[in-house]
């Protein structure tokens, strides 16, 4: 009589079948993916940017915390930032001029945002932040 010895149960799981399937969304999203054509957005130029009417109003904040408006020439020194709002207010005396913001790059973004979020709440809807372009040599 033979000895058989009683066969064990496999713990582990077979993969093989998954792997199949796998291989086969492949080649499907293989073969269709071509046949999607991407969208296509229309982002304005800077040659069709509208010109300015009047030079903005430019906002200083420096890496110190010191603040500055600049008009032209002209530079006013703001002691606090809950002032800043109300005499950027007194300069622009109604006109719809831009106010430009420009930033130390080490200065961190949400003082800078804090500033726009302040001057929006005073009623200036045209507010900017200013870059400086890279020179590509």
């Amino acid at each position: 009589m033979l000895n058989r010895r009683p066969r064990r149960q496999m713990n582990q799981m077979n993969v093989v079948p998954y792997i199949d399937v796998m291989l086969v969304l492949l080649v499907i999203f293989m073969v269709t993916a071509p046949m999607f054509t991407p969208g296509v957005i229309q982002v304005p130029s800077v040659s069709q940017a509208a010109a300015l009417d009047a030079p903005p109003l430019e906002v200083v904040l420096d890496a110190g915390g010191k603040l500055e408006i600049k008009d032209g020439d002209k530079v006013t020194v703001v002691e606090s930032r809950s002032t800043l709002a109300a005499q950027v207010v007194a300069l622009l005396a109604g006109a719809d001029r831009p106010v430009a913001i420009s930033a130390d790059k080490d200065l961190k973004y949400s003082e800078v945002v804090g500033v726009a979020d302040d001057l929006h709440k005073a009623g200036i809807k045209r507010v900017a932040l200013t870059v400086k372009q890279q020179n590509h040599q």
